[in-house]
């Protein structure tokens, strides 16, 4: 590290700071609990993860776990806010004691109380690089507000450490990264997980050196950014395609908003499109145009050796004279489109128009949490393999009863294709409703992906993640420089998803995850009395978050450079853009300022000095 020092050319510190944000999920922690006859309780549910919860209700209750049923009801939105406990064992609790049924529902401001929130963080960085913009060395120190409990806090730790250089190629690197018990509100996961705190600073820096460089800033970034075969801080070998450079070449790329898009024909300014909107606040005059880029990594899966696995169970039978798939996971859909992903699986391996989703409750084995930007990967896979097992034996069964009839059926690859059964030529072999008959098939897997391993903790090093995922944004902001008001006018992404299975799903993933960076940057903070510790704003009057007006244009450019040891080659694709729309917010409203902004978010006051 002390020669690398010594040769950089240029070297470059700050102190970043974030502050504390909220899921925001639509709907609030709710649940319905319903003594049973044999003693034990049902429980419906909005979580992220049923098993777990399971795990930590049966004990409480004085129950073994399979008399705690659980089922997953319509979830909100969760965002990481439903990892932990809430109301779930209170309700359990108050329905066996009185053996009537119970329902708790949260108001927003219990709400607020009941789930952790992302970290705040204060994070110092150096980076030194030599004159012809080559990063030589990087060292930081990233402090984390855990809050009174600790909750995923470790994890949250190892992935602001792990993913604290950032998708860039440096040599030399040095990281301590902490998160303190403090008497403010608990904290844990939250979409980015520890990578949006390190991903605002690290960009940060990205801007000052190209500045002090002379040189464009994304110029600069491509030319330090990581590719297949790059080495992360961790020794892990990135062994899957790392399209940073090409990410970057295409936001840029992508066509800018007209100037001064909010004159009218005739003259007359649209407020609308001003900072301060409908408020009628500025009619154009101080307003001033910023653009600003960002990129991030994220990794996909639980990390760090966790034993991270789903289970699926896909039946195959006759009904009503068609063949039909049946669906059984614990996934949570909270949102994210898994629940559609999984039907598309079902009828591509099985070759069935009618798939059924069985509702997700306990009575299949876990599949872990919807979190991670995991669950088309992992459960993903599990319904794929059991698609494949089912398929197997339906093609055993028809090769057992009508083998003998054709020659094909013992020499050819056989699919299944519109409830037929098909060779790769395309020749049909029989009518999958006649191969199975009245008998039904069923398949069972647990799936897991490529084993992880702890990070060692003398030397930081391991193969502590499964998958990278990557995302570039570009941001064009308009500032009223007199009245500190912000107007995001666009915010282009481009993003290597892998395969998208869905396209409109990932589409609508990657503009959600935007906007949730956007509010980061510009308008979302939990503020906490320092003398108290209490929430100063629990409630969507006061903790503000983007509205249709506030959110810009979202162009998205996705990339797919397929992932050969993922299900499909896909990638997870939810939290990698909420890491990179808050710096690139931040840089184009310092690009228009020619403020340092080292906070978020960021609020008028900061703008004008007042």
């Amino acid at each position: 590290m002390a020669a690398a020092k010594a040769r950089a050319d240029v070297v470059v510190t700050g102190e970043y700071e974030m502050g504390m944000q909220d899921q925001a999920f639509l709907g609030p922690e709710s649940g319905l609990a319903v003594p049973a006859e044999d003693g034990g309780v049902d429980l419906y549910i909005a979580t992220q993860w049923l098993h777990a919860d399971l795990r930590q209700i049966a004990p409480v209750l004085g129950l073994p776990e399979d008399k705690v049923r659980m089922t997953l009801s319509g979830v909100g939105g969760a965002f990481g806010g439903r990892e932990d406990l809430s109301m779930q064992a209170h309700a359990c609790l108050l329905a066996l004691r009185t053996g009537r049924p119970v329902k708790i529902v949260y108001n927003r401001f219990e709400s607020f109380f009941g789930h952790v929130h992302r970290h705040p963080a204060k994070l110092a960085y150096e980076h030194g690089a030599t004159r012809d913009g080559t990063l030589l060395y990087m060292t930081c120190r990233i402090v984390l507000d855990g809050g009174a409990y600790a909750s995923s806090s470790p994890a949250v730790v190892g992935n602001a450490a792990s993913l604290s250089a950032g998708p860039y190629e440096i040599p030399h690197v040095r990281v301590e990264a902490l998160a303190l018990y403090t008497n403010n509100p608990p904290c844990g996961a939250m979409r980015g997980f520890g990578a949006v705190q390190a991903c605002f600073a690290y960009e940060a820096q990205m801007d000052r050196l190209a500045a002090a460089l002379e040189m464009d800033p994304v110029e600069f970034r491509r030319r330090n950014a990581m590719s297949q075969g790059s080495v992360m801080p961790t020794g892990q070998v990135v062994d899957a395609p790392a399209p940073v450079a090409e990410l970057l070449r295409r936001v840029k790329a992508m066509p800018l908003p007209p100037d001064r898009q909010w004159e009218s024909a005739g003259g007359a300014p649209d407020v609308r499109a001003l900072p301060g909107g409908l408020s009628n606040t500025t009619h154009g005059e101080g307003v001033v145009r910023g653009i600003g880029y960002a990129v991030g990594i994220k990794n996909v899966g639980f990390s760090e050796g966790f034993d991270d696995y789903s289970t699926a169970r896909v039946r195959l039978e006759t009904t009503g004279g068609e063949a039909v798939a049946t669906v059984h996971t614990a996934m949570a859909e909270v949102g994210q489109g898994g629940v559609t992903v999984h039907t598309q699986i079902a009828r591509t391996e099985l070759g069935v128009a009618r798939v059924v989703l069985h509702p997700a409750d306990t009575r299949v084995g876990s599949a872990g949490s919807t979190s991670a930007s995991r669950q088309t990967y992992v459960t993903g896979g599990a319904v794929r393999r059991a698609c494949e097992k089912a398929r197997e034996e339906v093609l055993e069964r028809g090769r057992a009863r009508f083998g003998t009839y054709h020659p094909a059926w013992a020499t050819a690859e056989l699919l299944l294709e519109d409830g037929k059964v098909v060779t790769d030529g395309g020749e049909v072999l029989a009518d999958l409703v006649d191969v199975l008959g009245d008998e039904a098939v069923e398949a069972e897997v647990e799936w897991r992906h490529r084993p992880t391993e702890p990070f060692d903790p003398h030397t930081g090093q391991g193969f502590g993640h499964v998958q990278y995922s990557f995302a570039a944004h570009r941001a064009v902001v308009e500032v009223d420089t007199e009245l500190g008001l912000v107007k995001v006018v666009e915010l282009a992404c481009a993003q290597d998803v892998g395969k998208a299975l869905n396209p409109l799903s990932v589409t609508g993933q990657i503009q959600g995850g935007t906007t949730q960076g956007l509010g980061l940057a510009v308008m979302e903070e939990i503020v906490v009395d320092p003398a108290t510790a209490k929430v100063r704003n629990p409630s969507f009057t006061d903790y503000l978050i983007p509205t249709i007006l506030d959110t810009p244009a979202i162009p998205v450019d996705i990339l797919e450079l397929a992932d050969t040891h993922a299900p499909y080659g896909l990638r997870g694709v939810g939290e990698a853009p909420t890491l990179s729309s808050t710096p690139a917010v931040v840089a184009a409203v310092r690009q228009a300022t020619g403020l340092a902004l080292t906070r978020v978010p960021v609020r008028p006051e900061h703008l004008t000095g007042t």
